[in-house]
């Protein structure tokens, strides 16, 4: 399927420069928005992964059903002051400003196998964040997957070796 035809993109916003990359005109349509969820899990069934994380919001869109499909749990990673519970947190730098992720500290057990899943990767400051968050609870990366790539940006760099599935790349 051609997922770039449900991409809407929109200049300048969230500020001069920024192409954004609007998947809500993909998540509408039902049977677009359902193979984005059977390919992303068509690609990686036989991997082992215990569990999947994804940062809010976007990340939520995508990883949740991703995980159910996959029939594993799913973890969110919120932005700071918005979970409940006792929390671990890390400070990171947007393409477009500074933020600080939160993740509760009885979300991962020591050796668990852990997908990150987010709509986008840019340039890989959210997604490192929240790599450094499972890591700092034991948790074991085992990849990484999202929608969409900007390649320009090279966020696969600060992923470390980390394995990346993209199904869409500009």
């Amino acid at each position: 399927m051609d997922y770039k035809s449900y991409i809407r993109e929109i200049p300048d916003f969230p500020q001069p420069g920024i192409s954004f990359k609007d998947i809500t005109t993909l998540l509408k349509d039902g049977a677009a928005y359902r193979a984005v969820i059977a390919d992303l899990a068509g690609r990686l069934k036989g991997k082992q992964i215990d569990c999947i994380a994804g940062p809010e919001a976007r990340g939520f869109v995508i990883g949740a059903p991703l995980a159910v499909e996959l029939g594993v749990g799913f973890i969110p990673i919120r932005k700071s002051g918005k979970l409940p519970g006792k929390t671990i947190e890390a400070d990171y730098a947007l393409e477009y400003g500074n933020d600080k992720l939160a993740m509760h500290a009885d979300a991962i057990a020591p050796g668990q196998k852990v997908l990150i899943a987010d709509d986008l990767l840019a340039t890989g400051g959210t997604i490192s964040t929240s790599v450094n968050l499972v890591k700092q609870l034991g948790g074991e990366i085992v990849g990484a997957a999202f929608l969409i790539e900007l390649l320009d940006l090279n966020g696969r760099d600060k992923l470390d070796g980390i394995e990346v599935l993209s199904l869409v790349q500009y």
